[in-house]
């Protein structure tokens, strides 16, 4: 396997949840930036229709990501303009919940409960995606939730925004660059988010803890991504007639590569 479990700051327990919010913003920035809305939107869209399924059920939503946004292009379309969002985690952001669980946007929610992405069970039915957090995850995890989603025939849509592509010498070699760059980045793309808080501000330009964590943790998720050969890995055992994955690279209306995705579904 070609991934590198490479430690990321916000994986640790201790890591205020304030602080993960505030880098979770600049992901949703950048994602927006780089177009990843429509092409993952499309991917959303192409399940929903193929498994004629009303809901999506995010796992390991932190807070909130880019799924808000997500939904809401999906929502334009009028064969899937009935759309909810759920937005789940094993361990539910407080802020989050209070943030999107607004009567205005009833189709929009934040579940209270702990919902676990190897126990796919217990989650609410629906298209379950993983959006940029399956790197996350050790290959026992990676390999329990996707055993899970067959096991229970649930449909699965994990997505990465960027492959693993880079040898990982090439990425030790060019780690210092790669730092600056990013941490220069997060100076700049904090203008873009939405609601701007005291917080975001003060934690990126006063006490720079935010775009320190933003470029480590950013450049050590490359190297931790399930390249797509790695996911063959992962899926050893789990192919039957009743369930069907498919992998590959999402791709714009042009054809221009915008990360990698797995889809399973229950035939």
């Amino acid at each position: 396997m070609k991934r590198v479990h490479v430690p990321e700051i916000e994986d640790a327990s201790w890591f205020p949840s304030g602080l993960r919010a505030s880098m979770t913003n600049l992901i949703v920035v950048f994602a927006r930036k780089l177009g990843i809305i429509p092409v993952l939107g499309a991917l959303v869209s192409r399940a929903l229709k193929a498994g004629k399924l009303g809901r999506v059920v995010d796992l390991g939503s932190g807070s909130g990501g880019s799924m808000p946004d997500l939904i809401e292009q999906v929502r334009v379309n009028p064969e899937t303009a009935n759309v909810e969002l759920v937005m789940t985690d094993k361990f539910p952001n407080p802020e989050a919940i209070a943030r999107f669980n607004d009567p205005a946007r009833p189709y929009l929610t934040y579940a209270r409960e702990s919902v676990d992405a190897t126990n796919l069970a217990s989650a609410p039915s629906g298209l379950k995606t993983m959006v940029n957090c399956f790197h996350h995850m050790r290959p026992p995890q990676a390999r329990a939730i996707l055993e899970s989603a067959h096991r229970e025939r649930q449909p699965i849509l994990i997505y990465e925004l960027q492959d693993n592509e880079v040898p990982f010498a090439l990425w030790l070699l060019f780690l210092p660059l790669g730092l600056a760059i990013l941490f220069v980045m997060a100076l700049l793309l904090t203008f873009g988010v939405r609601p701007l808080t005291g917080r975001q501000l003060a934690f990126t330009f006063l006490i720079p803890l935010v775009p320190m964590f933003y470029a480590w943790d950013g450049q050590a998720s490359l190297p931790r991504i399930y390249t797509l050969k790695d996911m063959d890995e992962l899926l050893a055992g789990l192919e039957s007639a009743d369930y069907v994955w498919e992998k590959g690279y999402a791709k714009t209306e042009q054809g221009k590569k915008k990360g990698i995705y797995l889809l399973g579904m229950p035939r």
